[in-house]
């Protein structure tokens, strides 16, 4: 065996850190972390720094260092990476083909911030106490193509923006990685706080070596990290352009992928690397390949042994599919095709003599992640289903035991009547008053006539075949026979943005549309209106619905994934009369069962006003928070931590 000379200061520091927490067996893997209790500690004492672990027996002597693997030495197959790069304590700082272009220094005791002087001064009895009672942290790395405010398309942004928050707010070390876009130009203002690191992380993947920088911005107590690459400065949204989407994706969220799993090991933020034993939180297809690298070309180095990854399905729809002749772009080894290998359906090729290989990103994610989050437990459910899987169900199933829904949440900051500053007028649950006033206020910068009590229905969303825009497009000639005035935010396919149009000069008194996305807008629109519909043929969460309901607006969706999940059915009868339930939810979806759901929701808002109040008030009172949510997310980082990660 090896033997390795410790400093002494370095010996009795950690012996006192030891002692002070009450326990004598420590373990040294970038942060300090204590093991085992004095009551059921052996005879002796041992701690691991790195990958190397020292013993101590109690009768003396010194200490004798048991090497890990030399898997680090091994020669590499084509693809994988040659060994890891550590620093003086023999933990790894970055694992790649070649060097990091600048070198790092870290202390040997970077996690004695941990044991702070108040700590010492308390009394073992309180400690004891306290310990009981703390809840466990973790150091979490979420991997996104997107989060509100640096660029947003849909959920998947709301998500990224505020989860992460919510999670660093009790008490957990976050990071945040995801591109550095700057849509044409030589910046962007959305990232003017974020500093330029000086780190670059190079790795081989597509054929050669790429190399990428990281950016950061410290915000909100989150680490928000930005990768940076000319792949993504060119103008458009994150997918594409108005020419469809960008034929390299695969190409710009494979480094993606590369960098996020880097930046825990390379990124010294705060002062110390977030090291070695992370929870990956990834987020679709984008960051799919990460639970995939953790398990192809860190673990068999040692690398992120302890480490853990969950896959969160925002919209199953996506799933990163690619010719199967792209595969050696991953530059995974040879024997990890099988994760990533996708046949399709005979119905679905292309011709009789197509074999139907593919790559599928987002399957080799579902096999490979510790645990399978979606975004509300009903689209847990709908993914298991041939309806709502898109071929992945049967995998799906299979792991039902680690696939778990929770229903997001909502930036209560930002979406609140009683301080927006969109809005008109304020108001809140205890007084309603002012939700007239964004009304009148609506149908006024509209242009429609100001009737506060004609009710007054919205649609905000994306104008496409998904958001069930076709129904309501069948629906309106009906509806608008009947006293209500109708109001459509959104953008989309063409033929739905020229209907609009087109609708608003039949219906002049009663029809207006606004084709595009305005924030300012989609606020008043929630704030203004009695009705919010949804005929969403699928929806794995849904936030406008969420928002509705903050803003005491009712909303009437389809009875699928999320929606049914948070809108509750109105039943005047219940709780003795008084009533339960927060707008309707209506099934199966069509035309005529929208129409019949909307004339029961106009009914009620014209006829029983009590009832519609009672209404309002409930959806306004439902607990929307992140905080509700990040409990829910706790549970799933215990449950991933307790069997072995993924190894092939």
């Amino acid at each position: 065996m090896d033997t390795l000379q410790i400093p002494s200061r370095v010996l009795n520091l950690c012996r006192g850190t030891a002692e002070l927490s009450g326990f004598n067996t420590c373990s040294l893997v970038g942060r300090v972390g204590f093991l085992r209790s004095k009551q059921n500690c052996r005879k002796t004492q041992s701690f691991c720094v790195g990958r190397r672990s020292y013993r101590r027996n109690n009768n003396g002597g010194g200490f004798v260092c048991r090497s890990g693997s030399n898997a680090q030495d091994k020669t590499q197959e084509e693809g994988l990476v040659s060994s890891s790069e550590r620093d003086i304590s023999g933990s790894a700082v970055g694992f790649q083909l070649v060097p990091h272009s600048a070198t790092s220094n870290y202390n040997l005791l970077e996690t004695l911030d941990t044991v702070s002087s108040a700590e010492a001064e308390l009394s073992e009895d309180t400690k004891t106490q306290e310990k009981k009672s703390t809840r466990v942290t973790r150091v979490l790395v979420f991997v996104t193509s997107e989060a509100s405010p640096y660029l947003k398309t849909g959920g998947l942004g709301d998500v990224c923006g505020s989860l992460p928050i919510a999670l660093a707010a009790r008490g957990h070390r976050v990071m945040v990685v995801m591109p550095r876009y700057l849509n044409g130009s030589p910046s962007d203002k959305k990232f003017s706080n974020a500093v330029d690191t000086e780190k670059r992380s190079k790795f081989y993947c597509f054929g050669g070596i790429q190399e990428v920088e990281f950016f950061h911005e410290y915000r909100a107590g989150v680490d928000w990290v930005f990768v940076d690459h000319a792949s993504f400065h060119r103008p458009g949204t994150p997918y594409g352009d108005i020419y469809g989407a960008f034929g390299d994706n695969q190409f710009r969220f494979t480094l993606l992928c590369y960098a996020a799993c880097e930046a825990p090991l390379v990124l010294p933020l705060g002062g110390f690397t977030y090291g070695e034993n992370c929870l990956f939180i990834a987020n679709d297809w984008h960051a799919g390949l990460v639970p995939v690298l953790l398990a192809a070309k860190y673990r068999p180095y040692g690398v992120y042994k302890d480490a853990r990854s969950i896959i969160v399905i925002h919209n199953i729809a996506h799933q990163g599919v690619e010719p199967a002749s792209t595969y050696h772009n991953f530059g995974l080894p040879p024997g990890w095709y099988k994760a990533l290998e996708w046949i399709f359906p005979n119905w679905a090729r292309t011709h009789a003599l197509d074999p139907g290989e593919a790559v599928n990103v987002l399957k080799a994610a579902l096999v490979t992640a510790d645990r399978i989050v979606t975004v509300s437990e009903g689209y847990s459910w709908e993914v298991t289903t041939p309806e709502g899987g898109y071929g992945l169900h049967e995998l799906l199933s299979g792991r039902k035991w680690v696939l778990t829904g929770i229903t997001n949440g909502i930036d209560i900051n930002e979406w609140n009547p009683s301080s927006d500053i969109h809005i008109d007028s304020h108001y809140s649950v205890h007084d309603l008053s002012g939700k007239v006033q964004c009304k009148m206020a609506l149908q006024k910068e509209l242009g429609l006539p100001i009737r506060p009590d004609c009710p007054l229905i919205g649609f905000i969303g994306r104008l496409d075949y998904q958001k069930g825009v076709d129904i309501i497009l069948s629906a309106i000639p009906d509806l608008m026979q009947d006293d209500v005035q109708f109001v459509m935010l959104g953008s989309g396919e063409k033929q739905y943005e020229d209907w609009m149009r087109h609708s608003e000069s039949i219906y002049k008194e009663k029809f207006r549309a606004w084709v595009g996305f305005n924030v300012p807008i989609s606020h008043k629109i929630t704030a203004g209106c009695d009705i919010l519909v949804m005929p969403s043929r699928f929806e794995p969460c849904g936030l406008n619905q969420l928002y509705a309901m903050k803003y005491g607006t009712v909303p009437v969706v389809h009875c699928t994934g999320g929606l049914r999940d948070t809108v509750k059915n109105f039943n005047p009868y219940a709780k003795k009369g008084s009533g339960e339930g927060t707008g309707w939810a209506f099934s199966p979806l069509t035309t005529d069962t929208l129409l019949a759901t909307l004339k029961t929701a106009v009914g009620t808002y014209k006829d029983h006003k009590s009832s519609w109040e009672g209404l309002m008030k409930r959806g306004m009172e439902r607990d929307s928070s992140w905080d509700k949510a990040a409990t829910q997310y706790e549970e799933v980082f215990e449950w991933a931590f307790v069997d072995p990660p993924y190894s092939g």
